[in-house]
């Protein structure tokens, strides 16, 4: 059960939208915010759901429209017919049909995505919908390669058997249960940093309790044999990365490797103490980090294209 209340309680979508994949998956959207601004797309990791990003929509849709969809068998997405749903194929295709679903033709938005939903959005560049609307791109807390090997969520030594194990975590289909104190307590130690408060502790605890079994499973499975560096080196959109120094699922190093094939990095921030739920747990630095790539590449493009227009006409 999502939090009902309080600063991480999901906000009341302005519409909500389907979108339906290339193999008839059905995707659930929600679109905040005023019509005609500024467009920001939101992208959320393994185990999370649209309400992962209850801060971030909260303070965007202010002045933006915010499109946020559940990935296939999160949230309100449907679970896929079997195994062969879930692939960073699967990934690629629920994007383009979200961009299709909730933008205009050629709209141009700032595309963000968390964990999973980076790993998304790296595995899509140079598809055509990506590439119709990437004006800019935000990686929080991802990595795009080995993703067992330099994961520290096992408490060993790097090696094979650490990395054994840490791919069977991620294909594990063990029920995780009730939100119970254990339950928190083990949660913020593979997945936020030390100072994290109880409140963002159980938000994200209710948020990755909500995923289905079986959906964590596929796409753990997914995730652990992930290997989309070469697509990373076709992310030619303006791109920003967020890395929490605290992060054990992705650690630094997988964002440093990022950035180093990136060809257009725009910024790269290590957040001191912050773990994997960088969204929650350092919601104004990447609400920040979001607004100024919309005022860089998206705001500005707009407005050079007024002036041109306005130019063309007085001529």
């Amino acid at each position: 059960m999502h939090v009902t209340s309080g600063p991480y309680a999901p906000p009341v979508a302005a519409r909500e939208l389907v979108a339906v994949s290339s193999d008839g998956s059905r995707l659930h959207v929600e679109v905040h915010g005023p019509e005609g601004a500024p467009v920001v797309v939101l992208a959320h990791g393994w185990t999370c759901s649209t309400a992962f990003w209850a801060a971030q929509i909260r303070e965007l849709a202010r002045d933006h429209r915010v499109v946020a969809y559940d990935q296939r068998g999160h949230g309100r997405s449907p679970a896929a017919a079997g195994p062969s749903g879930y692939s960073v194929g699967a990934l690629v295709d629920d994007l383009e049909a979200v961009l299709a679903t909730a933008l205009e033709p050629h709209e141009r938005a700032v595309l963000v995505g968390h964990s999973m939903g980076g790993m998304t959005l790296m595995a899509s560049a140079g598809s055509p919908k990506f590439e119709e609307h990437a004006a800019a791109v935000l990686l929080c807390s991802t990595g795009a390669v080995r993703l067992p090997a330099v994961s520290t969520v096992i408490p060993l030594r790097e090696g094979r058997l650490r990395t054994r194990l840490t791919r069977g975590l991620l294909g594990s289909k063990a029920p995780l249960g009730p939100v119970t104190p254990l339950a928190r307590r083990i949660l913020r130690y593979a997945t936020m940093g030390p100072g994290s408060s109880p409140d963002k502790i159980d938000a994200c605890a209710r948020i990755v309790h909500a995923c289905p079994r079986g959906v964590r499973h596929a796409w753990g499975r997914v995730l652990a044999s992930l290997d989309i560096e070469a697509q990373v080196r076709k992310l030619h959109a303006p791109t920003a990365v967020i890395a929490g120094t605290a992060d054990r699922m992705t650690p630094p190093v997988a964002a440093r490797a990022i950035v180093a094939e990136l060809p257009h990095c725009v910024g790269f921030d290590e957040l001191p103490g912050i773990g994997h739920m960088t969204p929650v747990e350092a919601p104004d630095l990447v609400t920040a980090q979001i607004r100024q790539l919309v005022a860089d590449h998206v705001a500005a493009q707009e407005t050079a294209a007024t002036d041109h227009v306005a130019v063309k006409e007085g001529a």
